[in-house]
C-alpha cells in the first residue's frame, strides 16, 4: 500500500514530539523488496519510492494514485541505481544503468520494466516521479556527464562534491531536479550555513553511510530548529518553509531531488548564521 504524506505546516511541525515528527518526515524502508513501494507526498505531489528488482517489474502504482492507466501519462520520473547493473526497459528501448547512474524517463504511455543483470548482485532502483506538462526524452546519464562542483572546506569539516544529473543545462526535464552529493573524509556537513526555498520542496535518500554511522538532519524554520537522526538508504522530506542540512558521525553520500515552480538551482534563500536557533 502506498504510503501519503500530507502537507504539514511550520507551525504544526514545532509541536511534535519525536516519534510524531519520524513518521511525517521520515521514509524508511526504500528498499523492502522486488516491488516498488510508493510515498507520495502533497507537497508538489512528488512520489519516492525504490525496488530491489530479480526478474523483471513495472514502475507503475495504484490506479487512483496516479490518476489514470499509466505511472508516467502525466508525469516524468528519475531513476537512480545504487546497486548492481540494472536493466531498464522503456517501450521497446533498452537501457543499462550501473552504480551512481541514473534515467530520465518522460512522459509515455509506455510500460516502464526494470530488472537486474545479476540475481546475484541486484540493482537498487530509487525512483523520484514529480507531475509533468511537457514531455522530455528518455535519457541516461553517467557520472561523466554530471556537471561537477566541489564545495566546502576542510576547515569547515563540509568538503564534498556535488554533480547535477538532471537540470536546466544538463539532462532536460519539466520540472525534476536530480543529482547527488558525496561527503569527503573527515568531513561531516552536507551543507551549512543552510537555506530555504519556498519555491520548491526536496528529499535527501541518505547513502553510502557506514553501519554503525548516523546523520543528524536538521529541519524546521531557521528560528526553531529540530532534528532527525537518519540512517542508510533512508530518506528524508524538506518541505519548503525548512532547512535542510545533515552532519554525520562518518562521510556519507545523499541523493538530492526538487520539484517546484523553478528549476533553477540557485533559487534559494540563504539563512545567515546568526539567523540559526
Amino acid at each position: 500500500m502506498t504510503d501519503i504524506r500530507y502537507s504539514i505546516s511550520a507551525e504544526e511541525c514545532e509541536r511534535f514530539d519525536t516519534p510524531t515528527l519520524r513518521n511525517r518526515f521520515l521514509v524508511p524502508g526504500i528498499f523492502s523488496g522486488g516491488s516498488v513501494r510508493w510515498t507520495y507526498l502533497q507537497d508538489d505531489r512528488m512520489m519516492i519510492g525504490g525496488c530491489i528488482p530479480g526478474k523483471r517489474v513495472e514502475i507503475t502504482a495504484e490506479p487512483e494514485l496516479i490518476g489514470g492507466r499509466h505511472l508516467l501519462e502525466r508525469r516524468e520520473l528519475g531513476i537512480f541505481n545504487l546497486g548492481g547493473p540494472a536493466i531498464i526497459e522503456v517501450g521497446k528501448t533498452r537501457n543499462e544503468l550501473e552504480r551512481t547512474e541514473a534515467l530520465y524517463v518522460g512522459r509515455t504511455t509506455e510500460p516502464v520494466l526494470a530488472g537486474s543483470a545479476d540475481a546475484n548482485n541486484p540493482a537498487r532502483l530509487y525512483l523520484v516521479s514529480t507531475p509533468a506538462h511537457r514531455s522530455c526524452p528518455t535519457a541516461r546519464v553517467r557520472i561523466s556527464d554530471a556537471q561537477t562542483v566541489e564545495l566546502g572546506s576542510a576547515e569547515t569539516c563540509n568538503r564534498r562534491t556535488l554533480r547535477k544529473y538532471i537540470f536546466p543545462g544538463g539532462t532536460e526535464s519539466c520540472q525534476l531536479v536530480m543529482g547527488f552529493t558525496t561527503l569527503h573524509e573527515g568531513s561531516a556537513w552536507n551543507t551549512m550555513p543552510c537555506h530555504t526555498h519556498l519555491r520548491r520542496m526536496e528529499t535527501y535518500l541518505y547513502f553510502d553511510a557506514k553501519e554503525d554511522a548516523v546523520v543528524f538532519h536538521f529541519m524546521g524554520r531557521p528560528n526553531h530548529t529540530r532534528h532527525l537522526v537518519v540512517r542508510n538508504e533512508q530518506a528524508i522530506i524538506s518541505p519548503p518553509w525548512s532547512i535542510h542540512a545533515g552532519a554525520g558521525t562518518a562521510a556519507y553520500s545523499f541523493i538530492w531531488a526538487m520539484a517546484g515552480e523553478n528549476q533553477e538551482f540557485s533559487d534559494m534563500d540563504a539563512v545567515d548564521m546568526s539567523a540559526i536557533a
